[in-house]
């Protein structure tokens, strides 16, 4: 679901990153105010009485924000996901040319079960909602001599944005049942969510996770060391 390709932006020299700013930027409409401050905090977006708030990676971050903002306003969180990556490696020398290289890697929708583990317990507040954004983005990379060592010296100094593919809105707890395939078994664990959904245990352990303390899905017993679980017979 594409709204066009987005301009390149230059790498960021605020504490919000490139990609951020590219978000906020396409995100907005006409009449939105942009950085409103507001009990205490400032809000990337304020439409009417809806409050957005766009963040990039951590929801440990804006976890207290956002617990506190839900008290009295409806609260939009927007999360962009690579689906595509281009790694970009700026030279330290200007006599080099950057190099640019597609990751392997591609982000679904699902991958929000990475962040989401943090704040599962807010999917069930009646002011809260979320939207995924499936992106295409710049990886820019410098060598600073601090990353990893199996990055030997390389890491990321920005991300730029540079398509939108996608969206996905998610406004209640029962939005979130369509990750789960239709072809699970009645009683399952995590290896079987692994291998229906094609991700790693680990990512598909966070998914149980949030989707238990959603309330669409109960823990019914133990096969061996592994928990197992059933759709609730009313999800939220």
């Amino acid at each position: 679901m594409m709204k066009g390709e987005v301009s390149k932006p230059q790498i960021g020299t605020l504490s919000e990153s490139s990609l951020h700013a590219a978000v906020k930027d396409w995100y907005a409409i006409p009449g939105d105010r942009l950085e409103v401050p507001m009990d205490g905090y400032v809000i990337d977006i304020l439409r009417e009485k809806l409050l957005i708030e766009i963040q990039t990676k951590n929801f440990t971050q804006i976890k207290p924000k956002l617990n506190s903002l839900l008290e009295n306003y409806s609260v939009h969180l927007v999360h962009p996901i690579a689906q595509e990556k281009w790694i970009v490696r700026i030279p330290e020398s200007s006599r080099n040319s950057a190099t640019r290289r597609k990751s392997p890697k591609r982000g679904r929708f699902l991958h929000i079960f990475d962040e989401l583990i943090r704040i599962p317990e807010l999917i069930t507040h009646p002011n809260f909602s979320l939207e995924i954004l499936l992106i295409q983005e710049d990886e820019i990379r410098i060598h600073d001599g601090n990353g990893s060592w199996r990055w030997k010296g390389w890491s990321i100094a920005d991300r730029r944005l540079t398509a939108i593919i996608d969206r996905l809105v998610l406004k209640k707890p029962g939005d979130f049942l369509q990750f789960v395939p239709p072809d699970l078994p009645e009683s399952f664990t995590t290896r079987d969510l692994s291998k229906q959904c094609s991700i790693p245990v680990r990512l598909a352990q966070k998914m149980a996770y949030c989707l238990k303390h959603m309330g669409n899905i109960n823990m019914v017993g133990k096969q061996g060391n592994a928990y197992v679980y059933m759709i609730a017979q009313q999800p939220t």
